[in-house]
Parts: C-alpha cells; structure tokens; sequence
C-alpha cells in the first residue's frame, strides 16, 4: 500500500513539473503572428528637409528666424476605418498621440491629456484591434499636420509623443 502511495506521489509530481513548461511552439507562434501585424502595418515616415551646405560663415547682428510650412505634398497620413469607443467629436483627420491593444492603457492616456486641457478621443480599428488615442481632429489636413507638429514641440521629453501620426477616418 506504501508504495502505491509512493508511486502515485510521484507520478503526480511528474505530471505537475511536465504542465509547467512553457511551449517553445506558443512563443514562437506569438512572435510570428506580432511579426506579421508589423509587416501588414504600413509604415509612416516623415519627409526630411535638406538645406544648402554653406561653405562661408555668413556673421549678421539681426536674429535669423527659421520658419517650416507645411504643405499638402509632405504630409503623410493613415488612413482607417474606425468606430468611436469614448469621447465626443471626431473630424477626417486626427492627430493619434498614442495606440494600445489595451483598452485600459488607452483610457489612461486619455484621462491623462484631458488634465492637460484636451480633449482626447478613443477610437478602435477592429480590423488590427487596436485602440487609437486621438488628441485633436480637424476637417482640414494642413491644420491637422500643424496641431500634429505643435503637440510633439509642447512634450519634446516624451518619447513615445514624437511618433504622434495623422489619421485619416474612412467610413
């Protein structure tokens, strides 16, 4: 009977330290599929501007100012389809400050720009579930694109800011 017990006991333990490996397949399934996602997500980049290279300092006593306009040819924008999950008013193009797999993440992000003084939307893309933080919208794409720049220039030491993007809603 002891050693039934004994027996039993230890077939039990095997089982027990055998279930609680992880599968190498279940992670390498995951990295395939979020590798997936990455490739299917277009990417967005921003155009660069050159200046001339000047090759004699030019020394002036009246302050230079250096203004970037923002034209319809240089703004790049993301164009999806997506439903409104909490906030109110949402125009064609949007400024995205931040996107979640999360819902909650999403809802801290808003809670948080809304003491700044915004007034921040959620909306989901159920095509790649992912939910969008968008912080301000406009009908006009110049408008967006400079509201976009203005929130990187107010939050320089936020990293994840300075990938702020434009969305395009599509209905």
């Amino acid at each position: 009977m002891k050693s039934y017990l004994i027996l039993g006991t230890g077939l039990c333990l095997a089982m027990m330290l055998g279930s609680c490996k992880s599968s190498e397949s279940a992670y390498k399934k995951a990295y395939e599929k979020a590798k997936q996602q990455e490739l299917a997500q277009p990417q967005v980049s921003e155009p660069v501007e050159v200046a001339p290279v000047v090759s004699t300092p030019v020394v002036t006593n009246t302050p230079t100012t250096t203004t970037t306009t923002t034209t319809p040819a240089n703004v790049s924008i993301r164009e999806e389809k997506v439903t409104m999950v909490n906030g109110n008013g949402l125009k064609a193009y949007g400024v995205v400050c931040g996107s979640f797999a999360s819902q909650s993440n999403a809802e801290a992000l808003k809670t948080w720009l809304d003491k700044e003084g915004y007034s921040a939307v959620i909306v989901k893309n159920e095509e790649r579930n992912m939910y969008r933080v968008v912080v301000e919208s406009y009908d006009d794409k110049i408008q967006a694109a400079q509201a976009r720049d203005a929130f990187k220039a107010k939050y320089p030491s936020r990293a994840d800011f300075q990938g702020a993007w434009l969305l395009y809603r599509v209905y």
